[in-house]
């Protein structure tokens, strides 16, 4: 114990010593829990509309004024030519165009409906779908308005009208970022416990104190957990700060057990250490770590479920999806956060952490050769 005590004392020294690590260990959650839930956001805004309006009537200027109304959509022009709002198409100055026929208020009066058509730019797949999506919206409220109107008061009554009123749960007001966040604060831990356990042996090969290290009596298990628990430390170092942080700037606290929080938080780092100290084992320089650790990193965050649900992926990525620890911890913090889940739903994520956290560590143990 005393030989495990001085490793763990000389891993603190190295990592305070160092310039970097422990300005990043506070700065690094308050920058990416300030910044990225407002630069990191899936949701579609300021759209880009062109406006080609042959109607000039004052039931196309009430529909203008409510697209022009929404958070979604800022009206670029208003004009006559559709081919001078193609071209700002293709030239990328606007994002959708929406043109009203000249017969769009006869139409209207007359035959109770009214032919539209929306061109949107789909090279952004995502923009041009949900952009068209929410112009659909509007023009549907607006029809459902000018009904009410247009038609006489007895044929609007006899009418069977189905109203939805659609409630969300979990997350009421639809803010992407309440969302995220418990995505955000599992970035941040794999990255640093990560990463940095990935350059510690490697760094010792190259300053060459690994040698001095090989000719004692340490045992590669002494050895390899004197390296891990300082990480350990640190990540939930970085959980407790990124907790407070969210709690104080957005209101966002975890509303289930704050105990299976931290029992699911500790098991992932175990884990995600464990496979910084094996590639560190298995690299001669540091260079090569870094490319192997961002390699590992990136594949596992894109194929976590973290930003695409796992259920849309093809089949292969599902396999790789469901063995990756990003996405069970993922989903805990989702269901601890969000959904107040209990620890009973949490088993079996918490099971595939506990795996993989065996085998990683295990194998950290095997891989690092030890010569007398």
């Amino acid at each position: 114990m005393k030989t495990l005590k001085f490793l763990i004392e000389k891993e603190f020294k190295q990592i305070w010593r160092n310039p970097i690590i422990p300005k990043m260990i506070v700065g690094y959650p308050i920058m990416v829990l300030l910044i990225f839930p407002w630069a990191i956001n899936f949701e579609v805004k300021n759209i880009q509309l062109n406006i080609v309006d042959q109607s000039k009537s004052s039931y196309s200027q009430r529909l203008i004024n409510k697209i022009d109304a929404s958070a979604y959509f800022i009206v670029n022009d208003i004009t006559t030519s559709y081919e001078s709002s193609l071209q700002d198409l293709e030239n990328g100055k606007c994002d959708i165009i929406l043109e009203i026929p000249a017969s769009f208020d006869k139409s209207l009066v007359k035959e109770q409906k009214a032919n539209l058509s929306v061109v949107a730019n789909a090279v952004n797949t995502t923009q041009g779908l949900l952009g068209s999506n929410y112009l659909t919206e509007i023009i549907t409220d607006f029809s459902s308005d000018m009904r009410y109107e247009i038609q006489p008061i007895l044929k609007v009554r006899q009418a069977q009208n189905l109203e939805v009123v659609p409630r969300y749960r979990y997350n009421e007001t639809l803010d992407y970022k309440i969302f995220m966040l418990p995505a955000f604060i599992v970035l941040m831990i794999t990255l640093i416990c990560g990463i940095l356990p990935s350059m510690n042996v490697v760094l010792e090969k190259e300053i060459g104190t690994i040698n001095q290290i090989n000719t004692t009596p340490v045992s590669k298990f002494n050895f390899i957990i004197a390296k891990v628990i300082p990480y350990w430390i640190i990540g939930l170092i970085i959980l407790t700060i990124s907790i407070f942080i969210t709690w104080i700037i957005y209101g966002l606290y975890p509303s289930g057990s704050i105990i299976a929080l931290y029992v699911a938080s500790v098991i992932f780092i175990v884990g995600i250490t464990a496979l910084g100290i094996v590639i560190s084992n298995y690299s001669n320089t540091l260079q090569q770590s870094m490319f192997v650790v961002m390699f590992f990193i990136l594949i596992i965050i894109l194929l976590s479920g973290m930003f695409t649900p796992v259920s849309s992926m093809p089949l292969w990525a599902k396999i790789i999806a469901y063995v990756n620890p990003l996405t069970h911890f993922i989903e805990i913090m989702r269901l601890i956060y969000l959904k107040a889940n209990s620890f009973k739903d949490l088993l079996q994520p918490l099971g595939i952490l506990v795996v993989f956290g065996l085998v990683f560590n295990g194998w950290a143990v095997l891989s690092y050769k030890k010569s007398n």
